[in-house]
């Protein structure tokens, strides 16, 4: 059985680092992607690229021991808090400026600049590394002082952590999503229908009115929000509901793979939605993307 759920994680893990990869270097070198939303994927896809190296040592604890020392455990803590807060953070991010692009489109161009972005996204991680510094302040002190024998890898941040981390980790911004989701949602039903129906004037659809793309990005942005939100409850529900840690049985394993796996979804949904996503596929693939000129390429 565990050799079995060993292939399991390592496909996952295969999967979880070709997307981030295909991701940054389109972005760093194909010069038509480099836009705010772009940004904001690139940066999920460096909380997916870590989460790569989370499911090796995954694997490792399937037989239910650490064999890696407290050092390397404290450290796969720490990376596993700072990857789950600065992805929701990113899905914040990203929820917002479909929000504007949708909802504001005329103002979208200067309130949603790529150096707000850029400085944006800096924030979402230096928060995130501040806060999973001060949340395992204990563990981070004394390696190993919550493991009761040798061989295992466990943290404790107690009754006011747990609820600390519930509600600034998922309550807050899983909230803020649904909202600005619900009300992009809203919006672009009643854009599609004028669209459909032809009613808006075309000076409107010159200026205040949301492109097809923009629409088609925020459906796209919404299935990957909406798996990501599936993926994630039940690891802060069972964390949030019992005592011991998740880290210290099989089952425990099982929820936390649940949460790795919507870095494995992500890059599906991306090759159904986005076709341009396929072709750069193709150009990494045959190394096209190392030939002069590529930069260019036309991918949209």
């Amino acid at each position: 059985m565990c050799l079995h759920v060993c292939v399991r994680v390592c496909v996952c893990h295969f999967i979880v680092l070709f997307r981030p990869v295909v991701n940054i270097c389109l972005n760093a070198k194909l010069n038509n992607l480099r836009t705010s939303t772009n940004i904001l994927i690139v940066s999920l896809a460096f909380s997916d690229f870590i989460m790569g190296f989370l499911l090796f040592f995954l694997v490792i604890m399937i037989d239910g021991c650490w064999y890696l020392g407290n050092i390397m455990c404290v450290l796969y803590i720490v990376l596993g808090f700072i990857v789950a807060s600065s992805s929701v953070g990113n899905m914040v991010l990203i929820s917002i400026d479909r929000y504007v692009a949708i909802c504001d489109p005329l103002h979208y161009p200067t309130k949603v600049t790529l150096k707000r972005t850029q400085v944006s996204v800096s924030v979402c991680w230096t928060c995130s590394l501040v806060y999973s510094t001060v949340i395992l302040k204990e563990d981070l002190q004394q390696p190993g002082r919550f493991n009761s024998c040798v061989g295992e890898c466990t943290f404790d941040v107690g009754l006011s952590g747990l609820i600390v981390d519930l509600v600034s980790v998922f309550l807050l911004p899983v909230t803020a999503i649904i909202v600005l989701y619900v009300t992009v949602f809203v919006v672009a039903v009643s854009q599609i229908r004028a669209m459909r129906s032809h009613v808006a004037v075309v000076t409107h659809q010159r200026s205040g009115k949301p492109k097809k793309s923009e629409i088609k990005a925020a459906r796209t942005l919404g299935v990957v929000i909406t798996v990501f939100l599936l993926c994630l409850c039940p690891y802060f529900c069972v964390s949030f509901l019992i005592e011991d840690s998740l880290f210290n049985s099989l089952s425990g394993i099982y929820i936390i793979s649940l949460y790795y796996l919507n870095s494995c979804l992500n890059p599906l949904i991306y090759a159904l939605f986005y076709p341009w996503f396929r072709k750069s596929v193709k150009i990494i693939v045959t190394l096209e993307i190392f030939k002069s000129g590529s930069s260019n390429a036309n991918l949209l």
